[in-house]
């Protein structure tokens, strides 16, 4: 039998559907914590490098561990319905979750915005209502009740720009779908367990970087577990 992710039968484009491959294939996570606690870097936890970051960045990043607290800017139905968006779209299907939700939730209720939006976009508070408002209609009134083959073939069509009515007559698709989108993924990679599943070394103020050629891997970062690069192999072997 194939070893898990060395054949590149297991990347999306490859598989029936288009789906990745499930995270158990994956090494059970042994230190620290991932996203479902799966990982190409099982024996890697950033955290063990906290003591070497300033206090303010070290403030900043563990208070992402804790307790997201309640609800502030979306009520109960909408968090529902972008819960069930964003664990689809991260392919978060099991617990542990980065509470991606809440950190926008979070970010949207303080008013921490981006700084720019598309011309013909209302405000990106407004788009994420508008959005989870959107996708229960699409769905015939609850898109979190759907089951998964419904709610991928909704969002397959959310990010093709293709959902129309309703509240998407006057929301154009494919830009609401680019605002979900840039908040979920920096929400998400903001998190320490995302740093864990990705081998992210973390914040290198101030000791700095001291690996510095292309390749080099730090010394304080986990080799993955998995060393042959999947896009370079497809490629390779002509699978494109």
């Amino acid at each position: 039998m194939a070893e898990p992710f060395r054949d590149a039968g297991h990347l999306p484009k490859r598989r029936d559907g288009g789906r990745p491959a499930p995270p158990e294939r994956l090494p059970r996570q042994r230190r620290g914590t991932t996203p479902q606690n799966h990982g190409r870097y099982p024996d890697y936890d950033v955290l063990e490098q906290a003591e070497h970051w300033d206090p303010v960045t070290r403030e900043v990043v563990l208070g992402r561990l804790g307790d997201p607290g309640p609800l502030r800017f979306f009520d109960a139905a909408q968090a529902r319905t972008l819960g069930a968006l964003l664990d689809l779209v991260l392919a978060q299907d099991a617990e542990p979750r980065v509470p991606v939700v809440h950190m926008v939730d979070a970010k949207l209720a303080d008013g921490r915005l981006d700084g720019f939006r598309y011309a013909d976009m209302p405000d990106d508070r407004d788009t994420w209502r508008r959005v989870a408002k959107g996708l229960d209609e699409a769905a015939g009134g609850d898109f979190a009740g759907c089951d998964e083959e419904a709610q991928r073939v909704l969002v397959q069509r959310f990010s093709e720009g293709e959902l129309h009515g309703g509240v998407w007559d006057d929301l154009p698709c494919a830009r609401a779908w680019s605002v979900v989108m840039r908040g979920a993924l920096s929400a998400f990679y903001s998190h320490p367990w995302a740093w864990n599943e990705i081998g992210y070394g973390g914040p290198r103020y101030p000791r700095g970087y001291v690996r510095l050629g292309a390749g080099r891997r730090e010394p304080d970062v986990a080799p993955e577990r998995f060393d042959v690069d999947p896009v370079a192999d497809v490629r390779e072997r002509g699978l494109e």
